[in-house]
């Protein structure tokens, strides 16, 4: 894409979206790293059934470590590896207490150190918590970024590089969610829906699928 059409790109993503948001539920900054960590591997929704009664209940590191593993356990068992994330978000909660006051740092620096959060959910934090102008490349960015021909990477990490070169203001705050959207609801990974999508003119996607399929 040229640096007009990527212009126009987020544009009209940002006309028909002005304000997109995640859609992960949560109440402060330790549950929104919280909620990130879980939905690796898995979907939103079923993450914010799995916490809706976990957060009414655990708002603070500490009382996530009075609950324990195993009771964290019962909370998000319907969640993917939910061994692994359990253990992972007890010892963040551990290091939260021990070395941040319960608070959650603002660096990337910082939250990387945190038991399960690698730099795609850092970023998720620094941008929806911290306002931050961070690029947190999903699977649906990476597709999205490689698709359209925004941002062309073999990897997550140069994926992002690009756009974090490529994208402009007015978009910069916003553009990881109108991505990640696109990418969940109309840029899909077995059949892009190009017949609704008001960006398809601009995407360098050879294989555009202009007309519905049949049912």
């Amino acid at each position: 894409m040229t640096r007009d059409q990527i212009f126009e790109f987020f544009r009209r993503l940002a006309e028909e979206n002005p304000a997109p948001e995640t859609e992960l539920e949560y109440g402060n900054a330790f549950q929104l790293v919280v909620a990130v960590a879980l939905s690796a591997q898995s979907t939103d929704v079923g993450v914010n059934k799995a916490t809706r009664e976990l957060f009414a209940r655990v708002k603070t590191p500490q009382q996530m470590l009075d609950l324990g593993e195993e009771g964290l356990k019962e909370h998000i068992k319907t969640i993917g590896l939910f061994n692994s994330k359990a253990k992972n978000v007890i010892a963040m909660s551990r290091l939260l207490v021990d070395e941040y006051g319960g608070e959650v740092p603002g660096t990337l620096e910082d939250l990387v150190r945190l038991p399960g959060v690698g730099r795609k959910t850092a970023n998720v934090v620094l941008n929806c918590w911290f306002g931050q102008e961070t690029f947190a490349v999903d699977t649906h960015i990476f597709r999205v970024g490689n698709r359209t021909g925004l941002a062309k990477g073999k990897t997550p990490e140069a994926v992002e590089a690009k756009l974090e070169k490529r994208v402009p203001q007015p978009f910069r705050l916003h553009a990881h969610h109108w991505l990640i959207l696109h990418g969940r609801y109309i840029c899909k990974a077995r059949t892009p829906e190009c017949w609704r999508c008001n960006v398809a003119d601009l995407c360098s996607f050879r294989n555009k699928v202009l007309e519905q399929p049949r049912k």
